[in-house]
């Protein structure tokens, strides 16, 4: 890892269920995080209302504009989600909604951003992970490439195999290193 200084990692999770497996993957993120990362789990985003127009600007939500706040003062955003029906959970799409406003200035404007998970399906969290990588990158994030960690929890256990947990700090790891579009331009 090329970290030069304290990189903030915000993220955002698609599960608030208590005892969700990926807010504890998030939380053990967090605790294992490499030397000069910190990893800060964005509480509250179940709170933010859904999307509308109407309520957004100068008066929005507090829950909104702390979710914008927190994600801007960020350098790097991971979400870490199950899929629900197939896809991201509302909750997630919500929070990529508000971050995405004002329309080409939003929170997640140039930010590295990238989507990790596990469930029990087989696939692992696929489609739910490939919308939200879609979802932000129309967002105007800066979305890691190539960077994909769906896990199945039908093959192994997050927490019991050493080297599935490796692969979720792996994936924390390129995404801190992760050179932004414009960071490789200047």
């Amino acid at each position: 890892m090329t970290t030069q200084k304290q990189t903030r990692v915000a993220v955002l999770l698609g599960s608030y269920r208590a005892g969700s497996l990926n807010r504890r993957i998030a939380e053990h993120l967090r605790d294992h995080a490499p030397a000069g990362v910190t990893v800060d789990v964005v509480e509250g985003i179940d709170a933010v209302p859904f999307y509308n127009e109407e309520i957004d600007g100068e008066s929005a939500p507090a829950a909104a504009t702390a979710l914008r706040q927190s994600v801007a003062s960020a350098d790097r955003v991971l979400a870490v989600t199950p899929e629900y029906n197939g896809t991201m959970p509302a909750v997630l799409n919500n929070a990529i909604d508000w971050l995405s406003r004002p329309y080409g200035v939003g929170a997640l404007k140039g930010k590295p951003f990238a989507v990790v998970g596990a469930t029990p399906t087989r696939f692992g969290g696929k489609w739910s992970h490939d919308d939200a990588r879609r979802s932000a990158t129309v967002a105007g994030a800066d979305v890691v490439p190539d960077l994909v960690l769906s896990h199945s929890t039908l093959d192994a256990d997050v927490f019991e195999d050493p080297e599935v947990f490796a692969a979720f700090l792996a994936a924390l790891v390129a995404l801190v290193d992760h050179r932004p579009a414009a960071d490789v331009a200047a």
